[in-house]
């Protein structure tokens, strides 16, 4: 009896031992926006990924201290400093969506210093080293919305453009980059009218109503190129209170109310979505192997979905799986739904 007593309190002691020196990961995870709606289905996906990995983990406990910048120069700010603080804490690792590709130099170099990984997604960091960059295929996005742009007109027609962009964060870039390279290969002449700045709800209604004092007259614009629904399901909106329904009008993200404008045949013609919950999720996926040792890839390209009203009826949402390639009806040519990974 005494024996099994002492078994037993041995093995009570072996237990809460382990427990109390059990490796404690403390992430930091920054996000950008709550306003825009994609973000915080990215947010979502890496939450979801986070539950199930460290759930399955009986050997570490896991600690997601999580900050939420905001828009606008005020969330740029915001954000500088909060990775300074999660720093000064000295998390094992910061996982980040940037606002701001040049803003953040500084702290992911003093990260660097440190020896703090920082695995970033969605946008990059300009200068320092990122351990990992999990973003949607940008350039991608916009070359699907050039491309299905350019069949809905003759080559010898010069569509009058107007673009929608917000050149402080790269992926917006890219998208924009790939938009008007589809275009140029695939012979369709245009012209760039003007330009306007909006990647969330207030800038977009803003750009929505310099559009219509700019170009006050219908048929004036041929197309308007948005960088993303952020911005641009308030710009559009905009367009059909003026019912200005010859104005042809190309988005990204996949933002559910864009894609009920598109489906009721509301200027939206084309909307390349992501998937924003697979994109978080595989965010923390590889922050997760690198933190126990894995290899990983340096860079991801998660594939992106181009929505019309052909193809509408088989996108899954931003939460759903990756579907299977099918012919694009306006090119005789298969969407490519693969991950891209680089070591380099």
């Amino acid at each position: 009896m005494i024996r099994s007593l002492s078994i037993s309190f041995l093995i009570f002691i072996s237990l809460s031992f382990t427990q109390s020196f059990a490796k404690e990961f403390r992430i930091g995870a920054l996000y950008w926006s709550m306003n825009i709606e994609g973000q915080v289905s990215m947010r979502k996906g890496l939450n979801k990924e986070f539950n199930r990995l460290t759930k399955a983990d009986k050997k570490h406990t896991y600690k997601l201290i999580e900050e939420v910048a905001g828009d606008g120069e005020a969330g740029v700010e915001k954000q500088i400093q909060q990775m300074y603080q999660m720093i000064s804490k000295n998390v094992d690792a910061i996982i980040i969506q940037p606002t701001n590709i040049a803003a953040l130099v500084k702290p992911l170099k003093l990260a660097n210093q440190r020896n703090i990984p920082v695995v970033a997604y969605d946008q990059f960091i300009l200068q320092g080293k990122m351990t990992s960059f999990i973003t949607s295929n940008n350039y991608q996005a916009g070359y699907l919305n050039g491309e299905y742009i350019a069949s809905l007109f003759d080559d010898n027609f010069e569509i009058r453009l107007i673009l929608v962009e917000y050149p402080m964060v790269s992926s917006t870039v890219e998208r924009v980059n790939g938009f008007i390279d589809a275009l140029n290969e695939h012979g369709q002449k245009f012209k760039i009218l003007k330009t306007y700045v909006a990647v969330e709800p207030v800038s977009g209604a803003n750009a929505g109503d310099e559009i219509l004092r700019d170009f006050p007259f219908k048929s004036s614009i041929d197309v308007i190129f948005t960088i993303n629904d952020g911005g641009g399901v308030s710009m559009t909106k905009k367009i059909i209170a003026a019912k200005r329904d010859e104005i042809k009008i190309a988005t990204i993200d996949g933002d559910p109310e864009s894609i009920a404008l598109l489906k009721a045949g509301k200027n939206i013609v084309i909307n390349t979505a992501q998937f924003c919950g697979q994109l978080g999720a595989k965010s923390f996926e590889i922050l997760f192997n690198y933190l126990h040792g894995k290899s990983i890839p340096t860079k991801v390209l998660v594939p992106v979905f181009p929505i019309t009203k052909d193809t509408v009826k088989d996108y899954p949402g931003w939460d759903g799986e990756i579907p299977r390639p099918f012919k694009k009806p306006w090119k005789n040519e298969y969407w490519n739904n693969k991950f891209v990974e680089s070591k380099k």
